[in-house]
């Protein structure tokens, strides 16, 4: 589910950060005040535990893979088969994200990069 929140809004506790909740498909890379940086990697026929991302993004996928996608644990999205990837990184906007999970149905893990936008005026410094 796409939230469209100010972050002082934000309805989910801190616990469901991606960083803290699902930790072994989420490295941070970067982050300052005003942005950070994930590495997502989802590895075939693992499922990420429920998380959220509290900050809208650019997800830049430079290694897509069939998946499927919970929201509070309803599937509500799985890629179609036989879906051929096109070649190259694809980016796209990703708005804030509720609890939601992920679970690569594909033989080949999934990797991406999301740049999530903070909020200037909650500084981290």
């Amino acid at each position: 589910m796409n939230v469209r929140t100010s972050t002082s809004e934000w309805p989910w506790p801190g616990e469901l950060d991606a960083l803290l909740a699902a930790p072994d498909s989420h490295r941070l890379l970067l982050e300052t005040d005003r942005v950070r940086v994930l590495e997502v990697v989802i590895e075939p026929g693992a499922r990420e535990p429920e998380h959220t991302h509290r900050w809208a993004s650019v997800m830049i996928v430079d290694r897509p893979a069939r998946i499927r996608y919970y929201e509070h644990g309803v599937q509500t999205f799985e890629s179609p088969i036989g879906n051929t990837p096109q070649p190259g990184p694809k980016a796209s906007w990703m708005d804030p994200e509720g609890p939601h999970s992920v679970e690569n149905i594909d033989i080949s893990p999934y990797h991406a990069l999301r740049v999530e936008l903070r909020d200037p005026r909650q500084s981290t410094r």
